[in-house]
């Protein structure tokens, strides 16, 4: 009986239990949702690197000095070091139709928001390797311009033809474009263009000139988000119905409308175009 007692009295004294709840999680931004696709675009391309055949080098998200960009660096995401070529490779993450062409120094996305064509920038950060490497090395980048799978593009079919050296891919098939263009270029020089001593020389010069310095890579982002925006200019072209002036952006969206049968149309006009 005294042990039945005992039992409720230690029951009684007993402080109640306390509930652990998860913390509610931070809301996620557009921003962080942007940079989280775009690491995982990055971690596509990471992963088919890695896999490059013997031989082959590669260097990743290279700061160089480059008098001639804004922020007096150039960024440059891979270079790979091949046999028979040196590729720079520039990746983009965009959501949507990517629109663009050789002529345009800049492109668009869905029709409306403007992006520097990122060949013209991927010349930049060549023009910059060139600078540090033998001149005997200059004829051999290959600019190839990676997206990923949640963009299309309607920029020319030149950009998708092998034997061009400036090449525009999916992250998912970096790989295997790099291969083929290598594939080619060993039909045409039967002989390496590179030896291995030259990818390792090319390799290390770059890998010294590599500025790691967190607080100019800070600068430079910096300076990129300053400079960066494109400005919405007038074009020359007007509305084929009230004969308003529209923008560079406006026109572009119209010619790359089918609906638009190759007609110009403001804002106004462009909901009763036929």
């Amino acid at each position: 009986m005294l042990l039945f007692l005992n039992f409720f009295k230690k029951k009684k004294n007993e402080e109640p239990k306390q509930i652990h709840t998860n913390p509610q999680k931070p809301q996620k931004t557009n921003e962080h949702v942007a940079t989280r696709k775009g690491e995982i675009g990055e971690y596509k391309i990471d992963i088919q690197l890695d896999q490059l055949p013997k031989g082959y080098r590669y260097l990743s998200d290279l700061l160089v000095k480059n008098p001639k960009a804004k922020s007096g660096h150039s960024q440059i995401d891979h270079v790979v070091l091949t046999s028979h070529g040196i590729f720079t490779i520039e990746t983009k993450n965009y959501q949507g139709t990517i629109y663009g062409g050789k002529d345009r120094k800049t492109w668009l996305v869905n029709g409306k928001f403007k992006m520097m064509n990122p060949f013209v920038q991927n010349y930049g950060h060549i023009e910059a390797l060139k600078t540090l490497i033998d001149k005997k090395y200059h004829d051999l980048f290959i600019s190839m311009v990676s997206f990923t799978k949640r963009s299309t593009f309607k920029v020319g079919d030149d950009y998708r033809k092998i034997a061009s050296n400036e090449l525009i891919v999916y992250d998912i098939e970096l790989s295997e474009f790099l291969h083929r263009k290598v594939s080619v270029l060993k039909i045409h020089h039967k002989e390496p263009l590179l030896s291995e001593k030259d990818i390792d020389t090319i390799y290390h010069t770059l890998l010294k000139a590599n500025i790691t310095d967190s607080k100019i890579r800070e600068e430079h982002k910096h300076a990129l988000k300053t400079n960066t925006s494109i400005e919405d200019s007038s074009s020359n072209s007007t509305c084929v119905i009230c004969n308003k002036p529209v923008s560079q952006k406006v026109e572009a969206f119209c010619l790359s409308n089918k609906k638009f049968n190759g007609k110009i149309f403001c804002y106004a006009h462009q909901k009763t175009a036929n």
